[in-house]
């Protein structure tokens, strides 16, 4: 078992707890379209699956409508003006990336989310400068759950997969970590919906808040230099 070296992360649902703003902007989308609006309530299970799920969500149209992409992108228009007003970082990821750096481990962002949406928010939240990497879901052709963005971040991070853990709250997150051969880990408090069944993806953790995330690793880390220990 190798020590983990750095510490991947998904944004929205994982890092950040981006669901008010994207709220704010799907209610904005609706009322310009004189629609009624939704709660946060209804809206944040949805939101770690992107603008389409909740154009999806608050205006009961599927992909081929012929008026979903401009609502779509009029909706991340009205969430861009807006990106980071009640955005913040989820309880414990603050203190846990300074602990990090203590101990020598670096840490990163891979999302989805396109990188003109990503970048402008990272430097909001004043972390972009901290990063070893961040990957957006248009860096390149491919995105999760494909893993191919995990492994160009696991390279830009100097650190090979296997000495990685990638943190996430879907099920694509996962399977993309696990088809990385890198460790993965659930952020329960994230944005799962209730017909979501993490239980089943067989991820090597579930946390329920991000102070856990810590432990983990010093534990994983002792386990493995012990057995490096062993065996020399």
């Amino acid at each position: 078992m190798q020590p983990i070296q750095t510490v991947l992360f998904d944004l929205d649902g994982t890092f950040a707890d981006t669901a008010p703003d994207l709220a704010h902007a799907l209610n904005q989308t609706l009322i310009a379209h004189h629609k009624p609006v939704l709660t946060l309530e209804q809206i944040r299970p949805v939101v770690s699956h992107g603008g389409k799920a909740l154009i999806e969500l608050g205006f009961n149209l599927s992909e081929s409508d012929s008026n979903f992409e401009a609502l779509r992108l009029e909706l991340l228009e009205f969430y861009k003006q807006d990106i980071a007003t009640h955005t913040q970082l989820f309880d414990g990821i603050k203190s846990l990336i300074e602990q990090l750096a203590r101990i020598g481990i670096n840490w990163g962002i891979v999302t989805n989310k396109p990188g003109w949406l990503t970048d402008p928010l990272m430097d909001a939240l004043d972390v972009s400068h901290l990063a070893c990497s961040i990957v957006s879901g248009d860096t390149l052709a491919k995105r999760k759950p494909d893993p191919e963005p995990l492994l160009y971040a696991a390279k830009q991070c100097n650190t090979s997969p296997e000495s990685c853990l990638y943190i996430g709250d879907a099920e694509r997150d996962i399977v993309a970590g696990k088809r990385a051969k890198m460790r993965t880990m659930v952020a329960l408090y994230g944005y799962i919906e209730s017909v979501s069944k993490p239980d089943e993806w067989q991820a090597d953790i579930y946390i329920e808040n991000a102070n856990e995330i810590i432990d983990w690793i010093i534990k994983i880390n002792h386990s493995a230099h012990m057995g490096l220990k062993h065996v020399n």
